[in-house]
């Protein structure tokens, strides 16, 4: 079978351009969000691995570097955190898994609009950011699934180390492929990695199998702290910075705990929010189905997706918490009243006793 088989007819006509696009490239500064997750590493390092296939030059960007968790995944190059002291002057900038240029960092969102940038993402709400060309597929699972696409428009076998970066990405952004994202058109591009040698087993092992001390005291605490309201249908928790400095945690070992808070019977909506600092506060929302997030993280500035989304709150914890269960249940009580859901069983009562400080947050 062809490899560009495994391009969906609707996405085809895109993957082509950027293709195309890429082509005409060099000297690229590649940079994704900040704070970059499994699906804006895995993205760097096939965007990188693309342009070296192609003869380019590049440099992967992150002002934050990589989390912990990921450091077991080899990349094209090394992450620079800084634009200063490149190896090259950029001539141009390719864009991923971002759609506002705040979210690249402050550094390089000065230095943006004197770059030809192109912008491959999967989030709902916007064009793009791209100088030169814009791809926004929302349908896509995963800003990696577009890189697998665009390699192989580009004639480049999904193989080895470009396999394993789509697979990084596609698994981390489907939440191990328990999201409702996952389509058909993700698992058949999944089996033809497995069937090309790419070891999914092995990505999750790593992925799982890194845990610290800090993070388990930490996840041991907010799992006692937990609570239900709205009847049970809404999981809710924060995160202090004091809880992070007597755990002997850092804010990456919070990846996947809202996740474990959705599992709770009949939780539509699972929410956290961590205290970054004065009046600063980031939260996130994750839900099942038909349930709406995205909605709700934008009645409060923020985006991603329709069950995986979040934002940043200018608020104290007290004030943040209140604005977020507030627009949680605004946007709860909207969509019942529009069509109402079948009643889930759930107990309804609090994990934690009401006088806790803490028993406000997920």
């Amino acid at each position: 079978m062809p490899q560009t088989d495994l391009i969906p007819a609707s996405f085809m006509a895109g993957a082509q351009r950027m293709a195309r696009v890429l082509s005409g490239l060099d000297r690229v500064l590649i940079s994704g969000h900040v704070n970059p997750d499994g699906d804006a590493a895995g993205s760097l390092a096939a965007a990188g691995l693309i342009l070296r296939s192609l003869g380019k030059e590049f440099v992967l960007y992150s002002s934050t570097g990589l989390p912990q968790y990921l450091n077991f995944f080899p990349l094209p190059g090394a992450i620079h955190t800084s634009l200063e002291r490149l190896p090259f002057q950029p001539q141009s900038a390719l864009l991923l898994d971002c759609g506002e240029p705040h979210r690249l960092g402050r550094e390089l969102a000065g230095r943006l609009p004197a770059l030809a940038s192109v912008n491959i993402d999967h989030h709902l709400g916007g064009n793009g950011m791209g100088s030169l060309a814009n791809w926004v597929e929302p349908a896509a699972a995963a800003t990696a699934q577009l890189m697998a696409y665009v390699a192989l428009a580009a004639g480049l076998p999904l193989k080895e180390g470009l396999a394993d970066a789509v697979a990084l990405g596609v698994i981390t952004d489907t939440g191990g492929f328990c999201h409702g994202s996952t389509s058909a058109d993700v698992l058949f591009l999944c089996a033809a990695l497995v069937a090309d040698g790419c070891d999914l087993t092995g990505l999750r092992q790593h992925l799982e199998n890194n845990w610290s001390p800090g993070r388990m005291r930490l996840w041991g605490r907010l799992m006692e702290r937990a609570r239900l309201t709205r009847g049970g249908s809404v999981a809710f928790c924060r995160v202090l910075l004091e809880d992070l400095a007597q755990c002997q945690a850092c804010k990456e070992d919070l990846e996947g705990f809202v996740e474990q808070l959705r599992r709770l019977r009949g939780v539509r909506v699972a929410a956290l929010l961590r205290e970054e600092g004065p009046q600063l506060c980031k939260f996130s929302l994750r839900s099942y189905g038909n349930t709406d997030v995205r909605g709700t993280a934008a009645l409060l500035g923020g985006g991603g997706h329709f069950n995986a989304a979040g934002g940043t709150l200018r608020l104290t914890p007290d004030q943040a918490e209140k604005a977020l269960l507030a627009a949680v249940e605004r946007q709860l009580n909207e969509a019942e009243a529009a069509a109402p859901l079948p009643s889930l069983p759930g107990c309804g009562q609090d994990l934690v006793p009401s006088s806790d400080p803490g028993a406000d947050y997920l």
